[in-house]
């Protein structure tokens, strides 16, 4: 059979090709990522077959059905889907090195397993002895669970085929290499065939796949981002490697919300779901510290209380530092600004740190008024008012805005014996049930901010 040989060059950062050389991509303005490689294509029957396979259908004459979840049997990685695995599902699992990628799609496995549905498990990185010493660890050495140490797609394929089984793991997606490209493993070109055929594999045979991707410094998964297009799912396991907490949360998910978040704890026995996330959280906080507050946040549908920590201090540097660890440095550069004009405190030369605990994301509006009231009970060094949590989103003049889910926020601080809430007045008729919590309502961050403080220590600057 007589191949054909063509040099393309591929852009690192999305995938884009062009017959000649570029420097500055076209499509996605990078400089410098154009990459050389060389395809091989044959005469390819697999495409003449599919197009005798399935013929165009009206969208009228298609039955309504609805999806038909499996649930995996744990319970936070349930959630983060929407409810379970969908047949014919492509989950796009990404995550630092050594964060607890591999351990929790292995225990996903072994559940589904455990229930009767047979796992598929391919290791590019890991031998079978080595797979077979951490399935034993983690105490998921069930029956109906397959394990395979191949790289080549086209005998994953083929060995997945002759399995059928109801998911499978592919651990890495970099690791896999269709032979009749000249790319390396985990090349642009390697990564997106391979991830295409995986993709026609799962809709033809309605099976879930899972791919791992590695991810870069800046914490997307590795690879062009035509992949996570490509996929129905994308997940992302984050937390600090020294910590025990874990967060999984969904950037993509076409058969579910992409606001739920599971949380899990890191044990020897693998890893551990956390099914009241708040009290643990809170677990560690110092209530007398200035600076420090309980925000109540929303993730999805799930309340959660978590303490957002600041620290203003003088600075050293002509420019001020400005730091923020699991929130969005940008709003706090927004917030300083509004607590500066609006109340008059000084930060211009203060440096301001910022960091949420426990190695969760705040990423909603409803914690704004709890960043404002740390960053002002750090710089008069005055602490919160016990047993006081605060949920309010903050305009540009200083106003406090309703946030959604209010009650909800409200059960949650009363569950973990709050008595105060401060939240914003115009949320207060959306509240019906007020148990035995005290709803403060406020209507500005200088009401809040004197609500929330106790009376002034030797630190006040205002």
């Amino acid at each position: 059979m007589k191949v054909k040989k063509k040099v393309v060059f591929v852009c690192q950062s999305c995938g884009n090709e062009s017959g000649k050389w570029f420097g500055k991509c076209p499509a996605c303005g990078e400089w410098n990522s154009a990459v050389e490689e060389e395809r091989r294509k044959t005469a390819d029957r697999w495409v003449e077959d599919r197009r005798e396979l399935r013929q165009p259908r009206r969208l009228s004459d298609i039955e309504d059905a609805e999806l038909e979840r499996s649930e995996v049997g744990i319970g936070e990685f349930d959630r983060v889907l929407g409810g379970g695995l969908v047949p014919g599902e492509l989950v796009l699992v990404g995550g630092d090195p050594g964060i607890g990628k591999s351990t929790l799609l292995l225990q996903v496995l072994s559940r589904l397993a455990e229930n009767g549905k047979a796992g598929f498990y391919v290791s590019g990185e890991e031998s079978e002895a080595q797979t077979r010493m951490r399935a034993g660890r983690l105490g998921t050495l069930s029956g109906e669970l397959y394990v395979s140490c191949e790289t080549d797609v086209n005998v994953i394929l083929n060995q997945l085929s002759e399995l059928k089984v109801s998911a499978a793991v592919i651990d890495s997606i970099q690791t896999v290499y269709n032979p009749e490209l000249a790319g390396a493993p985990g090349s642009v070109g390697q990564i997106r065939e391979c991830g295409l055929r995986f993709l026609n594999f799962a809709k033809a045979h309605s099976t879930a796949l899972f791919l791992v991707g590695h991810v870069t410094k800046e914490g997307a998964v590795a690879g062009p981002r035509v992949l996570e297009h490509m996929v129905d799912v994308v997940l992302y396991l984050e937390g600090e490697r020294y910590q025990n907490y874990r967060v999984l949360r969904a950037a993509k998910n076409r058969f579910g919300s992409t606001n739920e978040i599971g949380v899990f704890e890191m044990r020897e026995m693998g890893l551990v779901e956390v099914l009241d996330p708040s009290r643990v959280f809170l677990s560690e906080r110092d209530s007398r510290a200035p600076g420090s507050v309980v925000v109540s946040s929303i993730e999805g549908t799930r309340p959660l209380l978590v303490e957002l920590q600041a620290l203003v201090s003088s600075s050293g540097y002509s420019f001020p530092q400005r730091a923020a660890t699991g929130y969005d440095s940008k709003r706090l550069s927004v917030l300083l600004a509004v607590l500066e004009k609006r109340i008059g405190l000084k930060l211009g030369a203060a440096d301001v740190f910022v960091n949420v605990a426990g190695g969760i994301r705040l990423d909603e509006p409803g914690s704004d008024l709890g960043l404002v009231v740390a960053v002002a009970s750090s710089y008069r060094n005055t602490a919160v008012k016990p047993h006081t949590a605060v949920a309010g989103e903050v305009g540009l003049g200083g106003e406090v805005r309703r946030v959604a889910q209010i009650e909800q926020r409200v059960k949650e601080a009363t569950k973990l014996g709050f008595e105060r809430i401060i939240i914003p007045s115009g949320s207060i008729p959306d509240v019906s049930h007020k148990g035995r919590i005290d709803i403060v309502g406020v209507d500005d961050v200088r009401s809040a901010v004197q609500h929330a403080l106790e009376k002034t220590g030797s630190g006040e600057k205002s």
